[in-house]
């Protein structure tokens, strides 16, 4: 009896952990009106997660991001236009919000630096490409060895030679 109370408590708990994740939808809701729910996917694509940054709003699941969702669903009702959403965001956590910041001073190497990459990685190759034929045409002979060094190592040989013709 025991043994099959335990069974359902245990039953109940497992259900309950894998819920979990339903609860955790969501808690505000979406527009209704299909124009402005349209808005807010363009713009929620259209800023950066602040926690991922690699990701936009739209695909976040951040606490953040849902808060930032809130506050776009919000201004969207509140009858803002696109440009003053963008505006107060922007105002608000800088340019960085921004999934494709303009280019200006600020971000001017945020946009140049692939291309600086790129053409050194460019340079690099050309170098190296260059140096490798220049040296394919080059005629290697034998290695001169010097007439002291080669006496030396007969020296060594002839030395290291006698211990084992004595042992014999």
């Amino acid at each position: 009896m025991a043994n099959a109370l335990f069974n359902v408590v245990r039953a109940i708990g497992l259900s309950l952990i894998f819920a979990m994740p339903a609860f955790a939808i969501d808690s505000f809701q979406l527009p209704e009106d299909p124009a402005t729910l349209t808005r807010y996917q363009v713009l929620a694509e259209e800023f950066r997660c602040l926690v991922c940054q690699n990701q936009n709003l739209a695909d976040s699941n951040a606490d953040l991001a849902n808060d930032l969702k809130r506050e776009l669903v919000e201004l969207l009702e509140s009858g803002k236009s696109d440009d003053q959403i963008r505006e107060f965001l922007v105002a608000r956590y800088g340019d960085f919000v921004l999934y494709r910041p303009p280019v200006n001073k600020a971000t001017a190497m945020l946009w140049l630096a692939p291309l600086i990459g790129v053409l050194g990685i460019g340079l690099v190759v050309v170098l190296l490409w260059r140096r490798g034929r220049n040296e394919g045409d080059v005629v290697t002979a034998e290695p001169v060895v010097d007439e002291d060094i080669s006496n030396a190592l007969n020296e060594l040989r002839a030395a290291k030679a006698e211990p084992q013709d004595k042992e014999s």
